[in-house]
């Protein structure tokens, strides 16, 4: 009987796809598309789906993207090994019955090439693009060939695959992979592993003939064998399908996923996820990197005496910050070592040696003593020495204490000249070759002084042209690249495409033609006082910071009266783009992470980096947006700098209104709180995805702090971020919190950016905050 249903529910999916397939565009042989042209994309006949190109960084990929919802979220890619193309490509239909896509210059890229010559193609409303023979016979369709996600009615046929994106902005094919295995397990390996359980981070634990993964239109997802027996229910199913699009989709970040889109607003929630730990994937933060959870969101960092390889891709791993020495017998090394250890985080245990020791001390002096031991692992009296790089790490409840031999900042900075070599390669010193080595040395000396004179006097009169229009004392120590007014004109085309604009210049992209680095450079136009302090303050400031949410300045131009500031290129713009306009809106879990990510910035800011630094101006615009969509603040030219014995400053005035704590109003001395406050509106702003202040709204709900705290009063939180959207309320509840603490009207009040970060991880508890009473007194 079970199986009878089971066939009827398929007969009548099969029935609905075929009414699908009957309502569709016809595409006939000799059409093409091109990227910036009027016929970009084919549409399906409800306009929901479109087969065609989109842009991808700095090109454009082809593919199939849901065109009826705000974002055009991507559901199939071409050619992902290289899925981004110039803007001189063409997709053809051709006349021998090929999809193609052809180069003005170069060997054409086959898309699809059916056994059987074609007569028509079309995009259905099912969300398959499909090939016709002259019998309208299906020949060939992207259903059968996915790439990182289903749609209902379509199948992962026993020994498929789905791999996951390289990012949120790169289709390539990425790190991550489910296979739906032929002895009918799915599993969720890293790529390029052998399918073996070591390497396996989710299985379903299913078996038998022929199984296939299916999703429903109500968002069933389910493993069905040969004899149409389910095996196992993934998902319940029975979800509203009028204005909702099911999709399931194995993510950046690894974790295979069941997401409900709405149609009509574009909000998608998860409805399933096939792991709970988002730090399970293998792989997630590469060699030597390891995962840790922040508020339910996996983080990669590095272990001490390590750097990322790559800030902007967690998944290129860490690497040493230091030269390490070489363990052959004859080496000569100067470099000092010591033990930097990590509780509660594991690697994979690939130990070369193992020994009993009674306590972590005795295992560190066990690494530190032998050359080979990178890094060991403690637990229970038992020392594991590794060898780099580590692999698979992540934090864990487990008592495991990672222990990773770094060099000291005494030896990096000594260098590896040694004192005196080592007795196993001393020789007897011959009196002649003492005298020669002497006069080489004496004449290399001069040699130096003269050509370090020579230097120094043109260094000199190239200083003295460039600041003959200002004082420029900081140039000296600012780590950022000089570059002459001439190479940013010919990077930005002459200033031809502008990003944004601010109070002392606007913001142009750029393109250095060697390279083909994508730049961003700001013009300073108003070179008063105001322009050249503006200057002098962003190189001074961002010129010696280094951290993953704060823009990074690649260079300036001084020349004449020119000003000009060259930063890394952010494609995804501003927050202040995202959270005001509705077809942007970052879904939930994203507006968490880019809280935290905004947090972290100004917390180095206040107390990490070498000099404590007042931004004075937080605010959406100066929220900047990388491929990634991890949130980089940028625009230091308001920032206040403060001596090394000092908490405070009395300045003029900084900052945008409605951002601006109240005390800058009072004539009171201004402290990192100032920053609090700002983040605080802020905070407000992303979790309601609106403005503080908009006439917009009924006049209860027209200033955001305001209506924040009565429904918080109320106890009627849902009321900020509406009802189409699927919203953690506990989270929800400590944001608000949170939020209503930093805008405090007495800066003492208010949290340090310190708790403010502990606050959104959950580590802190946050108790009810008093009425903020502050927005009238900060306008």
């Amino acid at each position: 009987m079970a199986v009878f249903l089971l066939f009827l529910l398929s007969s009548v999916s099969c029935l609905a796809t075929a009414l699908a397939q009957q309502s569709h565009l016809n595409i006939s042989l000799g059409s093409s598309l091109t990227p910036t042209g009027n016929s970009s994309s084919w549409s399906s006949h409800s306009g929901l789906f479109a087969f065609g190109f989109y842009q991808q960084g700095n090109g454009y990929a082809v593919g199939i993207y849901l065109a009826g919802i705000p974002g055009k979220t991507v559901i199939w890619t071409a050619n992902r090994l290289s899925p981004v193309f110039p803007s001189n490509v063409s997709l053809v239909l051709s006349s021998d019955g090929r999809l193609i896509l052809q180069h003005t210059q170069g060997q054409d890229i086959v898309i699809a090439d059916p056994s059987e010559s074609i007569s028509s193609a079309s995009m259905l409303d099912s969300g398959n693009f499909v090939l016709y023979n002259s019998d309208k016979k299906i020949v060939w369709q992207s259903f059968e060939d996915p790439t990182n996600t289903l749609l209902p009615g379509q199948q992962l046929a026993t020994g498929h695959e789905l791999y996951s994106s390289v990012s949120e902005t790169d289709d390539s094919t990425g790190i991550f992979r489910i296979k739906m295995q032929d002895d009918g397990n799915l599993v969720q390996y890293p790529v390029r592993k052998p399918d073996t359980s070591e390497y396996a981070y989710y299985a379903s634990n299913t078996f038998g003939n022929g199984v296939t993964l299916n999703l429903d239109g109500d968002g069933h997802l389910y493993l069905i064998n040969s004899s149409l027996t389910i095996l196992s229910n993934l998902t319940k199913g029975g979800y509203p399908q009028d204005g909702r699009v099911y999709m399931a989709k194995i993510d950046v970040d690894g974790i295979f996923r069941l997401y409900s889109y709405s149609s009509n607003h574009g909000n998608r929630s998860i409805l399933w996820e096939s792991v709970e730990d988002k730090c399970a994937p293998k792989g997630l933060c590469g060699p030597n990197g390891f995962c840790t959870m922040m508020d339910n969101v996996s983080e990669c960092r590095c272990p001490p005496g390590f750097d990322f390889v790559n800030p902007g891709n967690w998944s290129s791993g860490c690497e040493r910050n230091f030269t390490a020495e070489s363990c052959k017998s004859n080496s000569i090394t100067n470099v000092k070592y010591e033990i930097r250890s990590l509780e509660n985080t594991v690697w994979e245990d690939n130990a070369f040696a193992t020994m009993e020791t009674s306590t972590q001390e005795d295992c560190e002096k066990q690494c530190l003593d032998d050359c080979n031991c990178e890094a060991a692992f403690y637990k229970d009296g038992e020392c594991r020495k590794q060898k780099l790089p580590l692999t698979y790490g992540k934090r864990t409840s487990d008592s495991n204490v990672a222990l990773v031999k770094v060099g000291t900042l005494a030896s990096i900075s000594e260098g590896v000249i040694p004192s005196s070599p080592p007795k196993s390669i001393k020789k007897e010193i011959r009196v002649d070759i003492l005298v020669i080595g002497i006069s080489l040395a004496v004449f290399g000396v001069m040699i130096s002084v003269i050509a370090g004179v020579y230097v120094h006097r043109n260094q000199v009169r190239a200083y003295k042209k460039i600041t003959q229009n200002g004082n420029v004392e900081y140039v000296e120590d600012a780590a950022p690249k000089a570059f002459t007014f001439d190479e940013l004109e010919v990077a930005t085309n002459d200033f031809r495409e502008e990003l944004g604009r601010g109070a002392f210049g606007a913001v142009y992209k750029g393109v250095f033609p060697n390279s083909g680095k994508v730049v961003a450079v700001k013009k300073l136009e108003k070179l008063l006082v105001e322009g050249e302090k503006e200057f002098q303050n962003e190189i001074r400031v961002i010129g010696r910071t280094h951290h993953r949410n704060l823009v990074q300045l690649l260079g300036y131009c001084l020349d004449g009266n020119k000003r000009l500031l060259v930063y890394e290129y952010m494609s995804n713009g501003s927050l202040g783009n995202i959270l005001f306009k509705p077809e942007n809106h970052p879904w939930w879990d994203e507006r968490i992470r880019i809280a935290s990510d905004v947090a972290r910035g100004i917390l180095y800011l206040h107390e990490e980096c070498e000099t404590q630094i007042i931004h004075c101006d937080i605010k959406p615009e100066n929220i900047l947006m990388d491929d990634s969509r991890c949130a980089k603040i940028s625009d230091f030219g308001l920032a206040k700098p403060l001596d090394h014995d000092r908490t405070r400053t009395y300045t003029a005035v900084r900052g945008t209104r409605g951002y601006v704590a109240p005390e800058w109003h009072r004539n009171l001395p201004v402290t990192v709180k100032a920053d609090v406050y700002s983040y605080g509106i802020l905070l407000l702003e992303i979790i309601c995805c609106r403005k503080n202040v908009d006439s917009r709204f009924p006049e209860e709900q027209s200033i955001l702090e305001v209506w924040a705290y009565d429904c918080f009063v109320d106890g009627e939180l849902h009321k900020l971020v509406g009802e189409e959207e699927a919203v953690d309320m506990t989270k929800l509840e400590r944001m608000i919190r949170i939020a209503l603490w930093c805008i405090q009207n007495e800066p003492t009040l208010r949290p340090s950016m310190k708790k403010v970060v502990l606050m959104l991880e959950g580590t802190v508890d946050v108790p009810v905050p008093p009425s903020p009473d502050s927005f009238f007194s900060a306008m």
